[in-house]
């Protein structure tokens, strides 16, 4: 079995592949100062629910934006399930063509889903992650990596909301029926759902039209896809798992150089 890691700055997606079947995934929370033993007790527990034993973990791939994990997940890897883990990151066999002025720059996560979109999906395409910010990438039809936009997430921008004005409470990201609402709770779930609707639909218009790409495929993956997709006039699939399928991707393009 390969067990894969999406560490995003809010929270890590585990998935645990048998033959290349998603067997299981889970999400759990990023914590830096958890141990790699915290960690391992964790999975345990999720692998004990899920009838799954550590000893049948044959490697291990990780995709992280968040530098102080990993050698926390690098001790946990080797001392709970004696592999040395994939990295996704400088070195790392992709198939990608990545057309950004300093392509060390890019992101694990954005490099992971465009692999999975590319393997995925016909080009060109717009890839849009949900997660702490909200990111577009761009493939063009000849699968090369164009670049892309970053906006603030939606869940760090409503925190923003709670903490800097004092009578706003911390509320519920839900999809309101009307956008004149009469409290206040509705009143900002209106106006964060459909602001970040509208953000998304502007950014991607202008991105088709920057691309002179109209037909353009636009897959949208992260915690928030699936509600925001039910308002978006640009979203055309929801994939939930498009990193973990990426990080399956990149694991067998990569597994025999290590053997």
């Amino acid at each position: 079995m390969l067990l894969a890691f999406d560490v995003g700055n809010t929270n890590i997606v585990c998935g645990v592949y048998k033959e290349r079947k998603l067997i299981r995934h889970w999400r759990v929370a990023t914590d830096t100062l958890q141990t790699a033993d915290g960690y391992a007790a964790l999975l345990g527990t999720l692998f004990q629910l899920s009838g799954l034993a550590f000893k049948d973990v044959e490697d291990i791939i990780i995709s992280t934006v968040v530098p102080p994990i990993i050698p926390i997940l690098e001790t946990m890897s080797q001392r709970y399930f004696h592999t040395k883990p994939i990295m996704v990151g400088p070195g790392i066999k992709t198939g990608l063509n990545i057309l950004y002025d300093n392509p060390k720059e890019l992101g694990a996560d954005r490099i992971v889903n465009a692999v999975a979109a590319i393997a995925e999906y016909d080009c060109p395409l717009i890839i849009i992650d949900m997660g702490t910010a909200t990111t577009f990438c761009v493939v063009d039809t000849k699968g090369n990596y164009l670049g892309g936009a970053v906006a603030p997430g939606i869940g760090i921008s409503m925190e923003a909301l709670f903490q800097r004005a004092s009578k706003l409470p911390r509320i519920e990201l839900v999809k309101t029926p009307k956008i004149i609402c009469r409290n206040t709770v509705s009143a900002m779930q209106a106006g964060i759902y459909y602001g970040f609707v509208g953000q998304i639909d502007e950014i991607v218009n202008r991105i088709k039209e920057e691309l002179n790409e109209p037909n353009v495929k636009v897959i949208a993956t992260g915690g928030l896809a699936t509600l925001i997709a039910k308002s978006s006039k640009t979203i055309d699939v929801v994939d939930p798992m498009l990193t973990l399928k990426g990080l399956l991707v990149l694991y067998e393009k990569n597994k025999n150089d290590r053997r």
